[in-house]
């Protein structure tokens, strides 16, 4: 019997799960085991899967599971160099050059484990089953925002919370900015026409931004985009990969410009291809946006689990996607299954 086993997400400010107690019904009925570690942290409650029929272990115990095994999570592993054994549910961020995503394959090498990765789990038109990408541009454009209109008070954004939700989102936001003696800012997104920053858009409508829309065909020549200065945010949606164009250079940071924030919402620092050089590693909830220029400003917010902060929408959406896939586990070897493990061999091979 195919048996998964959801582990708990050790990641500080992690409360999202790729797994609802209805979705975990489902894939009972369907005769797939199903074992969730219980967790202090997660939004969703553990009853709601006890009550579904699955198997309760301890927090973070699935290293101890037995090696045939399949474990769930959504976000990185505890960072311990230990060899995995296991087959692996999980976004790796190891396959677009990111430098530390060699370390976690070594793992894997060293273990004899799979990657499953969430990001490349494709259908036969190589188009995503499951994207938590719209909340992540929804949340990214709002702390944007707020990171926005706390520099006009000549202030730094304090930290970010997990939100009920996103009618306590808006609230707070319309709140900011309606404060602020001058008129809302202007914000571009690229890649408005995918599911980032489909999201980021719509945000940015919710509280009265007016909002440039750019995709492929604005990007197409690859540069320069001076437009990008004339606005006073810039919201980025596009994964960094290789062809990606720049988009704010280094030489932006002393140009005359009107744009003095930067959501970076793909958040890739660390790849090879990042389309955003002018800061070089991830913000936090602690510390949302990062100077990286003094006069005129410029702050980049680049929190790299931006979904989070609406765990439970996001959640629910995320598992609802991803569910069909995780019914047809007994057919790992084959499908949208098949397709990440090739892709993971195929990238083992430079390992």
């Amino acid at each position: 019997m195919t048996h998964l086993w959801v582990r708990a997400e050790q990641r500080p400010n992690e409360e999202r799960v790729g797994l609802t107690p209805e979705g975990a019904r489902a894939m009972i009925e369907a005769g797939i085991r199903i074992t969730v570690e219980e967790s202090r942290a997660r939004a969703i409650p553990i009853e709601g899967f006890r009550a579904a029929g699955c198997d309760i272990a301890p927090e973070n115990s699935w290293p101890s599971a037995p090696p045939e095994v399949i474990i769930f999570g959504l976000k990185e592993l505890p960072d311990d160099g230990t060899p995995l054994v296991h087959r692996h549910i999980m976004f790796g961020h190891a396959f677009k050059g990111q430098h530390s995503g060699r370390k976690l394959l070594e793992r894997f090498k060293a273990g004899g484990g799979t990657l499953y990765d969430l990001e490349y789990l494709v259908d036969e038109q190589g188009r995503r089953v499951a994207a938590f990408g719209y909340w992540a541009g929804y949340a990214g454009a709002a702390v944007s925002l707020s990171c926005w209109a706390a520099q006009q008070h000549g202030q730094g954004r304090g930290p970010v919370e997990t939100f009920s939700g996103k009618t306590e989102l808006l609230a707070e936001l319309r709140g900011e900015l309606d404060a602020l003696d001058r008129p809302r800012p202007t914000a571009i997104v690229i890649g408005a026409l995918g599911r980032v920053g489909t999201g980021a858009a719509d945000l940015c409508e919710a509280v009265g931004v007016s909002v440039t829309r750019w995709d492929m065909a604005e990007t197409a020549h690859g540069g320069p985009f001076p437009e990008i200065l004339e606005h006073d945010l810039f919201l980025n949606c596009i994964l960094a990969r290789p062809g990606t164009p720049v988009f704010v250079p280094r030489t932006a940071l002393n140009a005359a410009r009107r744009l003095t924030v930067i959501g970076d919402v793909a958040c890739d620092p660390d790849s090879d291809y990042n389309p955003v050089p002018v800061y070089d590693r991830a913000t936090s909830w602690a510390e949302p946006a990062r100077r990286v220029h003094d006069d005129p400003p410029l702050d980049v917010m680049a929190i790299d689990n931006l979904p989070s902060l609406l765990p439970v929408e996001s959640s629910e959406d995320y598992a609802a996607q991803l569910l069909p896939s995780l019914l047809r586990l007994n057919e790992i070897d084959s499908g949208v299954w098949g397709r990440a493990r090739a892709v993971f061999e195929e990238q083992m091979k430079g390992i």
